[in-house]
């Protein structure tokens, strides 16, 4: 996909991989960008630096679980600033805890973001590139959409399910001139996983990184775009040998002490 000239929408666009994409597809040649986010504060800090970059800027601040408000909002931008081509879903939640000590409010809201939130938002935007016949659709996954990781259950199942959604769009898209694209990041050091316990050898990539890998895998027509080569390697090793992988892993999670597992009794009171 050639980007200059283009309409592009992106959500999570106040912080993290969100804002350097956006930034990444101005300094690219985008002419105009719609900017999703929930932190009105930050979405307009984040347009003022791309607005002196020479593109033009419309802020959305949206909750996507918001149907309703999202519906209309898309609607009237798609009116005011004409169609968009180019969608990325980069919204997201982690939360870190072993299974046994989750709370479902922490489940629900990753769902209701990662997961609830992109499908919102990408219906109402397909059934448009429908009628005009053409579109890419960008979801951003995580690595952890293809090698789910201890003490990240719920994330890395949402994580799995993007690419799942991304794999089933893509086929029944393609027909409408409609390209769907997954975009799988490692640990890339954004705001979002400073508050995570890091895996040990895991090296972090940079949001800018992240954002300059998409840009070349557009412009490659890549269906999926893995990020760096620790990705490549546990992708790789988890075709080959997944046992293997499993233990590497387990060794590599955050130690027990640091995230506090809970202790259970027993009838008679015994932990």
């Amino acid at each position: 996909m050639n980007i200059q000239g283009k309409t592009a929408l992106v959500t999570g666009a106040s912080r993290g991989i969100g804002q350097a994409i956006a930034i990444e597809l101005a300094k690219q040649g985008v002419k105009r960008l719609l900017l999703v986010a929930r932190d009105t504060t930050r979405l307009g800090e984040v347009a003022t630096e791309i607005e002196m970059l020479g593109v033009e800027v419309v802020t959305l601040p949206l909750d996507l679980s918001q149907v309703v408000e999202v519906n209309i909002a898309i609607a009237q931008a798609w009116r005011d600033h004409g169609p968009i081509d180019l969608l990325i879903n980069c919204a997201g939640v982690a939360h870190q805890t072993p299974f046994l000590n989750s709370r479902l409010p922490n489940v629900q809201t990753e769902i209701a973001v990662n997961l609830i939130g992109m499908y919102t938002i990408t219906r109402i935007v397909a059934r448009r590139m429908v009628v005009q016949g053409s579109g890419t659709i960008v979801n951003v996954s995580s690595l952890m959409g293809k090698i789910a990781a201890p003490t990240m259950a719920t994330y890395s199942a949402t994580k799995f399910a993007i690419v799942g959604f991304t794999q089933a769009l893509r086929g029944e898209l393609a027909a409408h001139n409609i390209r769907v694209i997954a975009l799988l990041p490692s640990l890339t050091d954004t705001d979002m996983v400073r508050e995570l316990q890091w895996f040990r050898w895991v090296l972090p990539t940079t949001p800018q990184k992240v954002a300059q890998a998409l840009v070349a895998g557009l412009a490659r027509d890549s269906p999926e775009i893995l990020i760096g080569w620790q990705s490549h390697l546990a992708v790789w090793c988890n075709r080959i040998a997944p046992w293997l992988l499993e233990k590497v892993l387990l060794m590599a999670a955050p130690q027990e002490r640091q995230l506090h597992y809970p202790r259970f009794r027993d009838a008679r009171g015994r932990t």
